[in-house]
């Protein structure tokens, strides 16, 4: 074979591998983005499965309209009430839980507020209202599942923020994280974001471990019996691989300084 012939076979194959790759669109959260979760799995499924996946990275509210318009084929949120609602409205064949952690509740170190002496999330927020203009609090405010966790324990709390210490900034987790920081304020956020958030100032972990801040991953692939264009089987072998024992050793295993991110909890088919 001639180092011509040779040239031509070894571009023939490398157009047939890129031909053969496929990519997914698929619209997740921004606490999954800053998590760095994403850089760890997205090379290994593309080994596995020659599936390239695009990451749109939004709040929740935004990344189920994504999937409800077509624009995406699967999603990656933490809202459960809106995942039921959004397969309940025909947009997603189904939803599949893949792992979880935990929300927290992160503000100023000297905690001046007394938030984290509160036995309850609920308490702790409470703490933090009842501060008034002493203790600001950052909200994502962009329909997030963070921003709806959040709400859900000012509601709990019998409390409506607003003020001007309640900063709302419509932004992702890594954004608000920056604001929080800025002003020494408090912010829900969920535990990935936070331990993997360089600009901590003088912000600490302040309250953590109450049931209200469990925080559940899902993944719902988008109809396409809504719309034909998406790519189905692509969305169902990434499903096969998020659930897998390959999947499951990637996330467990992922630390950021020994403390481990998220735990896998997709149940077998």
């Amino acid at each position: 074979m001639t180092p011509k012939s040779i040239l031509t076979t070894l571009a023939a194959l490398w157009l047939a591998s890129a031909a053969a790759a496929e990519e997914l669109k698929m619209a997740v959260t921004t606490s999954f983005a800053n998590s760095g979760l994403a850089e760890i799995l997205l090379p290994v499924i593309e080994r596995d499965t020659g599936i390239t996946v695009q990451l749109l990275v939004v709040g929740t509210g935004q990344a189920l309209k994504l999937g409800e318009a077509g624009d995406v084929d699967a999603v990656l949120v933490h809202a459960r009430a809106a995942e039921d609602a959004f397969v309940a409205a025909g947009h997603a064949t189904h939803r599949r839980e893949i792992m979880y952690n935990d929300f927290i509740v992160v503000g100023p170190s000297d905690d001046a507020a007394g938030a984290g002496a509160a036995t309850t999330a609920a308490a702790s927020f409470a703490a933090i209202a009842g501060a008034g203009a002493g203790a600001a609090f950052v909200s994502r405010g962009d329909d997030s599942g963070t921003h709806k966790a959040e709400l859900a324990i000012w509601q709990a709390a019998g409390i409506t923020p607003g003020g001007d210490w309640y900063k709302s900034v419509g932004q992702g987790m890594g954004a608000a994280l920056n604001t929080a920081a800025g002003m020494n304020a408090y912010i829900l956020a969920d535990r990935a974001s936070w331990l993997n958030f360089a600009n901590k100032g003088d912000l600490a972990l302040i309250f953590e471990g109450d049931a209200a801040l469990f925080n559940q991953y899902a993944y719902l692939p988008v109809n396409p019996a809504h719309h034909p264009h998406v790519k189905a089987e692509a969305a169902q072998a990434l499903e096969a691989w998020l659930t897998s024992d390959t999947a499951k050793a990637l996330i467990e295993g992922y630390r950021i300084a020994g403390q481990q991110l998220f735990t896998f909890n997709a149940v077998a088919n």
